[in-house]
């Protein structure tokens, strides 16, 4: 096995992602922290690297991917010592895949990375009743994903969790999640607590979830 660096920032669901799927495939790997407030991403060893300048961005050895998604089923087909977190069955992979694109065009592109850059980056305090809809309605796609099953795929544990859970476990700096109300989800986020290496999403959403909370925002009414 080659050396694999992960380049990224620990509060960064996407990195997060990439995070988890590395500590459940038992790779090591060296972490180079990007500081995206000061803007190192476009330094212009960087972005020659990535002309999308964006993180997560991993290397194995002359191997450069971007996009968690590309990320985390590229570790799991080359380095899984079977195909349980990405199955080879192709309706069981059109499930998996079919979630890791509602985790990145609805969940993070249309909420969190919406609400989020409005907050960090274009210094709006006050949230859009529409983007709060918008988040709550996630919450409650994902509640019928998991309606009779463990995991957001199915019945096993795939790299599909690992992409929804570091973003939708920090969603609660904007909404909570109602336990009452969505009580699949609640269980589901239990039981991914329960693995061995949940620490490595854990960390970088506690760290997400204090900066959405120091900004002060408020939400439309």
């Amino acid at each position: 096995m080659g050396k694999i660096t992960l380049y990224g920032a620990e509060p960064s669901p996407p990195v997060r992602a990439v995070k988890l799927t590395l500590a459940a495939l038992d790779l090591p790997y060296e972490f180079v922290t990007i500081d995206l407030i000061v803007k190192e991403q476009l330094s212009e060893s960087f972005v020659k690297k990535n002309p999308q300048h964006t993180v997560p961005m991993l290397e194995d050895d002359d191997a450069v991917i971007w996009d968690s998604h590309a990320i985390i089923t590229y570790l799991v087909s080359k380095y899984g010592k079977d195909d349980s977190l990405y199955p080879k069955d192709l309706l069981k992979r059109a499930v998996v895949d079919q979630r890791l694109h509602f985790e990145s065009g609805v969940v993070f592109a249309n909420v969190l990375r919406a609400i989020t850059r409005n907050i960090f980056f274009l210094g709006k305090k006050i949230i859009p009743k529409d983007q709060i809809q918008a988040l709550v309605e996630v919450y409650d796609f994902v509640e019928t994903f998991l309606k009779d099953h463990d995991y957001v795929a199915g019945d096993q544990l795939t790299v599909a969790d690992f992409s929804l859970i570091s973003t939708v476990a920090s969603l609660p700096a904007y909404v909570e999640i109602d336990p009452v109300k969505y009580v699949n989800i609640t269980a589901w986020i239990k039981r991914l607590e329960k693995l061995p290496y949940y620490s490595v999403n854990d960390v970088g959403n506690k760290q997400f979830i204090a900066a959405v909370k120091g900004t002060n925002f408020s939400i439309e009414e």
